[in-house]
């Protein structure tokens, strides 16, 4: 068990290292969330060895994504993410089968990796860590573009598929079979879920208005709302689904531009979003650099064996692959701009801690040896730094031809 103290310590660094690299990352215009995954990279087992992804610091990451998530509901503009649902769908689809039949074919023929290895790496190439890719568009001031809302609602779709793919695989790795029976409750819970859940945030929220006024102690309005959040994300988890879906199921129910299909009487004026908004907004500052630092943690580089060339003709032949896959999901798009087509396919890329799952599930059921976990973190690493540095450089060239 950890010493408490210990832990206050180490949540010092977290913090402490987070604020100074992302602050250095951002003087140099590089996308925040870089410097933080580096300072979760420096502390962790691949450097100084400061500390480690426990239990607790996982839980406070996990409040992290939630909270980040919830900030990316409350400005999403429900019209606009509607009016992209089928390009979203296009995206996601493509997104999961390319880098899907890529990986497999790659490992299972060109490797000679087993059929249930070959599975395991082909899945984890299919992942998109929509926490990565949000908060760089979020850097870059572009979180309410065209392109945005097609990533949001394609990593959103991409989760499901992803956690649906992980229970097939881990049920397929432990028992060996399949029971169609569970695949379709879990797929049924998880719909469940993303109807049911907004409508009851947002008729919570009416009621949080109203006793919000009457409270005679300060800060009942980010209580309740974290509670809410949390509760949702308990919700996301029992009904199978990730528990980052519950704070964007929250964050949509209680934006501005969200409305109920029973009536208007639940509306909630804007100055009420708007507050919600302001006063969450540290809360979500605190912990959001957690979740990225606890990203960098979760990468033991001196895992790898940077001798082997074997580790690195596999890894860096599933990182082309990987790369490819989900650029190609971009350029799926119908009518649109050669411009977003592009800036989805790169957004699309990081795997971050999506990936990070798969490879740890297949890992622990003692699927994946060490030499291609070696080589499926490499690739995990390499797609989480490579996507804010592409989407940076990416939007200097288009605004650069653009003024031209």
């Amino acid at each position: 068990m950890m010493v408490i103290e210990s832990f206050f310590l180490q949540l010092v660094f977290i913090l402490f290292f987070a604020r100074v690299f992302g602050e250095i990352a951002a003087r140099f215009d590089i996308p925040s969330v870089i410097g933080e995954l580096v300072a979760g990279v420096i502390l962790g087992p691949s450097l100084l060895g400061w500390i480690s992804s426990t239990e607790t610091i996982k839980a406070l990451a996990e409040i992290g994504i939630i909270l980040l998530l919830f900030e990316v509901g409350l400005e999403t503009e429900i019209t606009r993410l509607a009016k992209t649902g089928f390009k979203s769908f296009l995206v996601a689809i493509v997104g999961v089968l390319a880098p899907f039949i890529l990986g497999f074919t790659l490992s299972y023929y060109f490797f000679e990796l087993s059929g249930i290895v070959s599975l395991f790496i082909a899945c984890t190439l299919t992942a998109t860590s929509i926490g990565i890719t949000i908060r760089v568009l979020n850097d870059l001031k572009l979180q309410k573009s065209e392109e945005a809302q097609i990533v949001l609602g394609a990593a959103v779709i991409d989760d499901i598929i992803g956690i649906i793919l992980l229970s097939l695989l881990y049920e397929f790795a432990t028992s060996g079979g399949i029971k169609l029976l569970n695949l379709g409750k879990l797929t049924l819970f998880i719909f469940l879920f993303l109807i049911i859940a907004p409508i009851a945030a947002k008729s919570i929220s009416y009621f949080i208005k109203k006793y919000e006024k009457k409270s005679v102690i300060p800060g009942l309005l980010p209580s309740i709302i974290v509670s809410l959040l949390l509760f949702f994300a308990w919700l996301a988890h029992l009904s199978g689904a990730p528990e980052l879906l519950g704070g964007f199921a929250a964050g949509l129910a209680l934006s501005r531009q969200f409305f109920l299909p029973f009536g208007a009487s639940l509306k909630l004026d804007p100055d009420f979003s708007k507050k919600v908004e302001h006063q969450m907004r540290p809360i979500i500052h605190l912990f959001t650099p957690i979740f990225f630092v606890t990203v960098g943690l979760s990468l033991n580089l001196r895992q790898v064996d940077w001798h082997s060339s074997y580790i690195w003709i596999l890894s860096l032949s599933l990182l082309l692959v990987g790369i490819i896959g989900k650029l190609s999901s971009g350029f799926i798009l119908p009518k649109t701009s050669p411009w977003i087509k592009w800036a989805v396919g790169i957004a699309m890329v990081p795997r971050g801690e999506v990936g990070l799952i798969f490879a740890e599930v297949g890992k622990n059921s003692k699927v994946l040896n060490d030499e291609v976990y070696a080589a499926v973190l490499i690739v995990i690493a390499l797609t989480t730094i490579f996507t804010p540095f592409a989407l940076k450089w990416f939007y200097l060239k288009k605004n650069k031809t653009v003024r031209e």
